[in-house]
């Protein structure tokens, strides 16, 4: 895995304009290491569950998490070493104006730091949570999914209310040490008057992914004769209500990939978040043309299909 370095002279300068004590030399690249290992951990641990065919996508997650992790944290320090806290520089001429811009900016830094921290779920996902028409356990594997989500969602009120209730997330039930001072540091950098463990974004989100799986379980119990599969740095995914065969990249596609994927008949849709083409056989085939979506155990998609093993009957898309 490549190194990425943390930038030691924006994190002096953030936590001197935030904060009374001195700063720790290096102890913001302590705690970025940290973070990666325990990752580097996370995918190791899976590499022992899963087949070895995924090995190296999640090795490729892992580095991609070290690389956003840096960029995120790299940046954060920079956005709070704009404008000192009122505390620091004192309420004469205060710069009120620069003081909401840098605010708005660490909100858009927060909701990065959670994608971020999205892609620890693809890492824990990789390799069980695949959806194929052909396995026989998605469904089972889903629901499993489902079930961790709702838990999440409702440790995540429960915490909140306790924090509401006490004024402090020591002792509270179902919180780990580690998380604990994860969340208290989030706090401690929020802006709003009144912060809590987890903002309302955070249970928007979590919200969103349980209805997106939710869904996902629906289609598969109803599934067609399509089926989606997993490639190096992404995902191809059957949207049914849609009607289209649809690509996600855990990062943007290189300028040569994407002329690729144009000249195969796929579209970046901003709006599904994905490039797509109207899911037919020839979808199919034409994916099978594009090298940076290949199927990780070798197979092309085409072999994928519930409908390539069986007998061939005539098709309007060819």
């Amino acid at each position: 895995m490549a190194e990425y370095t943390i930038n030691e002279d924006a994190a002096r300068r953030a936590k001197e304009a935030n904060s009374f004590s001195d700063y720790r030399p290096g102890s913001a690249t302590s705690m970025y290491r940290e973070m990666v290992d325990e990752a580097r951990e996370l995918g190791d641990q899976q590499k022992k569950r899963v087949d070895p065919m995924y090995h190296d996508k999640i090795d490729h997650l892992v580095d991609l998490y070290a690389r956003k992790l840096a960029e995120n944290l790299n940046e954060r320090n920079n956005i709070d070493a704009r404008v000192p806290s009122i505390m620091i520089a004192g309420g004469s001429n205060f710069p009120v104006n620069k003081k909401h811009k840098q605010n708005a900016a660490r909100d858009r830094n927060m909701g990065e730091y959670m994608e971020v921290k999205g892609i620890l779920d693809k890492i824990r996902g990789t390799g069980t949570g695949g959806i194929s028409a052909d396995d026989d356990r998605a469904v089972e594997k889903l629901e499993a999914k489902l079930e961790g989500l709702q838990a999440g969602q409702e440790l995540m009120k429960s915490v909140n209310a306790y924090y509401r209730k006490t004024g402090t997330l020591d002792g509270c039930p179902g919180l780990s040490e580690h998380t604990a001072m994860e969340l208290k540091a989030s706090m401690s950098r929020d802006w709003r008057k009144d912060p809590v463990p987890f903002p309302s974004y955070a249970l928007s989100n979590n919200n969103a992914n349980i209805h997106n799986v939710m869904s996902r379980i629906e289609d598969l119990k109803n599934r067609s004769e399509y089926a989606g599969w997993e490639f190096a740095g992404g995902r191809a995914e059957i949207n049914e209500a849609e009607n289209r065969l649809q690509l996600r990249f855990d990062e943007k596609p290189s300028e040569s990939q994407r002329a690729q994927l144009k000249s195969n008949g796929f579209k970046w849709a901003p709006s599904q978040e994905a490039w797509q083409r109207q899911l037919t056989r020839n979808a199919i085939w034409s994916a099978g043309r594009i090298d940076c979506i290949k199927p990780l155990d070798g197979s092309t998609p085409y072999q994928l299909q519930p409908f390539s093993r069986r007998p061939e009957k005539s098709d309007p898309d060819r």
